[in-house]
């Protein structure tokens, strides 16, 4: 078996990096650690990178089309990881999830009509919503004493027997790291058949699960389910390859699928990148061995933020993940509005991170940090974090 390594920091400052080098534009200074961005700063596997290279050396790079094994590389991918056994003529392409949802809501809704989200949400969907005329309507997830989040099932029907047409669904959730169970996807599930509901899942993060945790893909529920869902996947976040803009589109509905075919050839945007089609059929066909590596190391840094912000850092909360790389700091306790905690976060502790309001109204006084990154940063952090917080007039500690 071969060891991979995620401890190596790989220089990413003064590149093409949104994360390391757009600091400045966003929290005002360069001098601060990155952990905002949702992208890993751990190499991109060899595996990938090789077939890249691979194809590099074929020295043409014109107009280039998917070949069978692209989906196939996916549809096995499924089967191996989740024993979900998809068609391939269920398939479609998009260049990235973001696109993806934002031609589900041009084909499917039209201006003024209700799309549900659950907030605290990814901010993407209400640009989505907003950004296109249609009106957000929010069921707010539930948080208990113990940091866990659910949905309100009964706010939930009520809102969507009002008339909503859509239902962009964040599974596994980001930011707040739940994984649904199968109860509550089928409770989800029927409640968009009896409605007639379109259920867009977003399921980008659906290989980053831990255990016990299992992650079901909504539409493998039952046919009925499958038929009101379109599901949204993609390898870029579990082998970090954001940058190739290439996911894919799923749903058993021939009049969705065709619907969105017909919007996306209207654009143009059918060809994609020869490279993004190349790293993802490398990542589906080889991922499965990096990927249980990695879910190892990423649990680890999980544990020390846990363990080291109990120990040492007074009026921060956090809950481990159950999905995704994203941690969710309740930050409630430290006694700021969300700006105060904002400029503290920059100013006093050097970090970057992505504050609670930008995921809704519900994430006043949270701050989401991105824990795909080595240790030794991670270990940077949590000093920085640790000394802003002592020097806090009601945090003083010896």
């Amino acid at each position: 078996m071969k060891l991979y390594d995620f401890d190596t920091c790989v220089e990413r400052r003064n590149t093409d990096s949104e994360k390391w080098n757009c600091c400045t534009e966003r929290f005002g200074t360069n001098e601060i650690i990155p952990l905002w961005v949702a992208d890993m700063d751990f190499k991109t596997p060899d595996f990938v990178m090789d077939a890249l290279r691979k194809r590099m050396d074929h020295e043409i790079l014109g107009y280039a089309y998917r070949l069978d094994s692209f989906y196939e590389s996916l549809k096995n991918w499924l089967k191996r990881r989740a024993g979900w056994e998809i068609d391939l003529s269920d398939l479609s392409f998009a260049p990235g999830i973001v696109p993806a949802f934002n031609f589900a809501v041009l084909a499917f809704t039209e201006p003024g009509d209700k799309i549900l989200i659950n907030s605290p949400v990814y901010h993407p969907f209400m640009y989505a919503i907003n950004d296109h005329g249609r009106t957000i309507v929010k069921n707010s997830l539930t948080l208990d004493d113990k940091g866990l989040y659910s949905i309100d099932f009964d706010d939930l029907e009520a809102k969507l027997a009002e008339g909503v047409k859509m239902y962009l669904f964040c599974s596994p959730h980001n930011p707040v790291g739940r994984v649904w169970t199968r109860e509550e996807l089928q409770r989800i599930g029927d409640l968009c058949v009896k409605y007639e509901v379109l259920l867009i899942s977003d399921e980008i993060h659906s290989d980053l699960i831990f255990r016990p945790h299992k992650h079901i893909h909504t539409a493998s529920l039952s046919e009925s389910i499958a038929r009101q869902t379109v599901t949204l996947l993609a390898p870029s976040k579990t082998f970090n390859l954001a940058g190739t803009s290439t996911s894919a589109i799923h749903t058993v509905n021939r009049r969705y699928l065709d619907a969105l075919n017909k919007l996306i050839n209207s654009l143009h945007i059918t060809q994609g990148n020869i490279f993004g089609n190349v790293a993802f059929e490398a990542a589906y066909n080889f991922g499965d061995e990096w990927l249980e590596q990695l879910l190892v190391y990423l649990e680890g840094n999980f544990d020390y933020i846990i363990d080291y912000v109990d120990e040492h850092i007074p009026g921060i909360k956090i809950r481990k993940p159950e999905g995704t790389y994203l941690m969710w700091l309740d930050c409630r306790e430290l006694g700021m509005n969300q700006q105060e905690l904002n400029t503290f976060m920059v100013q006093e502790a050097k970090l970057a991170m992505n504050p609670g309001t930008l995921f809704g109204d519900e994430g006043a006084g949270f701050m989401r940090l991105n824990a795909a990154t080595p240790r030794s940063i991670l270990r940077e952090a949590m000093l920085n974090l640790r000394n802003a917080v002592g020097r806090l007039p009601s945090h003083k500690h010896g």
